[in-house]
């Protein structure tokens, strides 16, 4: 438990050190965290064969990853970035063409979905916090929605888990996630909703103006709560799809980089899409 908590501090310190700096060091910092996280999800998915060698698929993958990243941070069209994207499958399938039957057709989509489900979406984190075109400006729109991706995600974890532990008495998903309860479910978004509307309450006697009015963190934390424990939910899915208990090693007492930020992945696109909205 110990080298859980401390592991996990770190992760946290280490991620809002990035956040904060912005630009490119939290292009650069993404784009490392979303390879690893695009490897653990390719091995998850079974692309590798029996020798557990890192598979082609992998290594275009990561060079993918680098350059859509770099895309972002040069402040490509969202045309551009869109077609980016899009023209990876095609890519990922020619290589199944050329090197079939050794290479097939699943692993080139558990690819393109691996791709999509941890490099593209977390990389949400980034368009966020570029929302307002200063690239790395402080106490702007973006600076100041950004970080409600990570009050929602872990705030919503933290409150969800005390909930459970005191109130739980009906399981949610007993087939999923046989700890979760709908009590501790309600308690992470309610609790989400609160560390949003303190998060406001603090800028507001900081001497801050809040963008968008303060009634919009608390709907920020909700709406990134519903969509971070669906995230959480859906990595554990898939691990129980393919008989895994974690995705990786690399962070002590949590697993992989997917364990700790499956909730943010799912949460980051919402709270982008709240903030270009209402902000």
């Amino acid at each position: 438990m110990k080298t859980r908590i401390i592991s996990g501090i770190m992760v946290v310190v280490i991620m809002l050190a990035l956040v904060w700096a912005g630009g490119a060091v939290l292009t650069a910092g993404l784009c490392l965290i979303s390879s690893i996280g695009f490897l653990e999800m390719t091995k998850a998915l079974g692309i590798r064969d029996k020798s557990d060698k890192i598979h082609i698929l992998e290594i275009i993958g990561v060079i993918a990853n680098v350059f859509y990243y770099a895309l972002i941070y040069l402040r490509a069209s969202y045309g551009y970035l869109m077609l980016y994207v899009m023209l990876i499958l095609p890519l990922f399938m020619m290589i199944t063409v050329f090197t079939f039957p050794r290479n097939n057709s699943k692993q080139a989509i558990s690819g393109y979905f691996s791709f999509v489900y941890v490099a593209v979406m977390l990389s949400f984190v980034l368009m966020t916090r570029l929302v307002t075109g200063e690239e790395e400006g402080f106490y702007t729109k973006g600076f100041y929605a950004v970080w409600m991706t990570f009050i929602s995600a872990w705030g919503s974890d933290t409150c969800a888990y005390f909930t459970g532990v005191f109130l739980g008495r009906h399981k949610a998903f007993p087939n999923l996630s046989p700890k979760k309860s709908v009590e501790g479910c309600i308690g992470g978004v309610l609790g989400a909703g609160f560390f949003g509307l303190l998060y406001a309450y603090v800028l507001r006697f900081a001497g801050h103006d809040i963008p968008g009015g303060w009634l919009i963190y608390p709907l920020l934390g909700v709406a990134g709560s519903i969509l971070g424990q669906i995230g959480d939910l859906a990595a554990s899915a898939i691990k129980r799809d393919h008989g895994i208990k974690d995705y990786g090693k690399c962070i002590p007492g949590h697993g992989g980089i997917l364990d700790r930020y499956d909730s943010i992945i799912f949460t980051c696109p919402m709270i982008y899409l709240l903030t270009i909205t209402f902000l």
